[in-house]
């Protein structure tokens, strides 16, 4: 018996993995599994590629770890001069840390420091959007609208004001239908009213919704309007870009495909590529200047600023760069996005939306009205093993609906091939047939 603590204490069978290469993984018996899901919307350069691996070798043989209160390191330097510029953020400074929850709870501190040293000790409110996830610790839980991780710890969560997301399959703002309205949009200028300006430090969104609802792309002005809003008020705009960065959607980053800027920017999984845990916080440089004035940043984790976390930050962009990954991300994403949508003739598949190699395929019991599978069906979860069964990764997710629903995301590393998008789409149509048979 394993003596490991994981996630899922039961009704889950673990394969060994002993070896990544490209898009496939291998288990000890020798068994190929494609990943289709990059793990959970993580690899991006695939797995297995030496010079990644070689990169995090030799920095951890020459400098393996100093105190980011203390020292700087090569990598560390390299890293932000090679990511700063690409990030749709004005005169980025980088912030490193060790995942994307720490980059949310990073992010929530630098809001509120920001806000008292610009003499507005009042402002310390997160506005956040239901649906949304932006990260497991306490802090980043608070500001996420996912019911399924929150309802445990509600006590111990702080609440903070949310508004509605550009939902549109499931939105019941007026107007909305195929074709998302903006109300949620201006939501956000009604709620920062209400709570009163002078207490809202900053919003938070993801570029593109994530595992909380599926890939959900918001209508063509969300951003702008909401960048507006934003400046009106006084109010930071953070983008969570953890999942939708480093060109899983066909841009660098997600913001990028509405021409907006954000105040900060928080990044990870794809950062890395898995191949060490690690995550970004890039912030405006006026920002930083006024934390500077204000006597700096009172924050920080003993393993920020890793010099081996920033190695693998330097090759895996370099790699990106390099091999043309993020536009093969937009070229291939298109391929991906108008296969998956055959799915729709089963009628267990209520939609599929996504941008990029970023999708998701939502269930549904009853495709007229809407109505989700119990969630104790877990019928997501059932898919998801029933894929794994036939060779294929998918990630499972869910609790869109009141705590219920059924989602599966796709989102193959970036280096992913047509015919192997052709087999993920294949045996995830047949998993979900085989699954919701009735």
């Amino acid at each position: 018996m394993t003596k490991v603590f994981r996630r899922r204490l039961a009704g889950w069978t673990y394969p060994e993995i002993v070896r990544g290469e490209g898009v496939y993984l291998y288990d000890r018996e020798g068994r190929r599994y494609l990943d289709g899901s990059s793990g959970a919307i993580v690899v991006t350069v695939g797995h297995g590629v030496p010079e990644i691996a070689e990169a995090i070798r030799e920095q951890a043989a020459r400098l393996a770890y100093v105190h980011g209160t203390e020292f700087t390191s090569t990598a560390m330097e390299e890293l932000a001069t090679e990511l700063t510029p690409r990030v749709p953020v004005d005169d980025a400074r980088l912030f490193l840390v060790s995942g994307g929850s720490e980059a949310t709870e990073t992010a929530i501190k630098l809001a509120r420091q920001y806000q008292l040293a610009k003499g507005r000790p009042g402002r310390y409110k997160v506005v956040f959007r239901w649906p949304s996830f932006h990260g497991s610790t306490l802090g980043a839980l608070a500001i996420s609208g996912r019911p399924t991780l929150r309802t445990t710890f509600a006590p111990l969560l702080l609440e903070m004001p949310r508004i509605p997301a550009p939902y549109a399959y499931r939105c019941a703002l007026p107007g909305c239908g195929p074709a998302c309205s903006l109300e949620c949009a201006k939501a956000l200028d009604a709620t920062i009213r209400a709570e009163d300006p002078d207490t809202v430090a900053a919003f938070i969104a993801e570029p593109v919704i994530g595992a909380s609802a599926g890939a959900v792309v918001p209508p063509a002005d969300y951003f702008k309007i909401v960048r507006e809003i934003c400046d009106r008020h006084g109010v930071l705009f953070i983008a969570d870009e953890v999942m939708t960065g480093m060109g899983r959607t066909g841009k660098w980053f997600g913001i990028e495909h509405w021409g907006v800027r954000p105040d900060v920017l928080t990044t990870g999984k794809g950062l890395t590529s898995g191949y060490l845990p690690g995550g970004a916080v890039l912030v405006k440089g006026e920002i930083v200047e006024t934390l500077k004035a204000g006597g700096g940043f009172q924050h920080g984790f003993t393993y920020s600023h890793h010099p081996v976390v920033a190695a693998a930050g330097v090759a895996v962009t370099r790699y990106v760069e390099r091999h043309g990954l993020v536009e093969r991300a937009r070229v291939q994403g298109a391929y991906l996005q108008e296969r998956l949508q055959r799915l729709l003739d089963l009628p267990a598949v209520g939609d599929v939306r996504g941008l990029g190699l970023m999708a998701a395929v939502e269930l549904v019991q009853d495709r007229k009205s809407k109505a989700p599978y119990p969630a104790a069906a877990r019928m997501a979860q059932a898919i998801q093993a029933e894929a794994l069964g036939r060779g294929v990764n998918v990630y499972a997710s869910g609790g869109q609906v009141d705590g219920a629903g059924d989602l599966v995301m796709v989102g193959p590393p970036l280096v992913v091939e047509r015919d192997q998008i052709d087999e993920v789409v294949a045996v995830l149509g047949d998993a979900i047939a085989a699954v919701t048979r009735t």
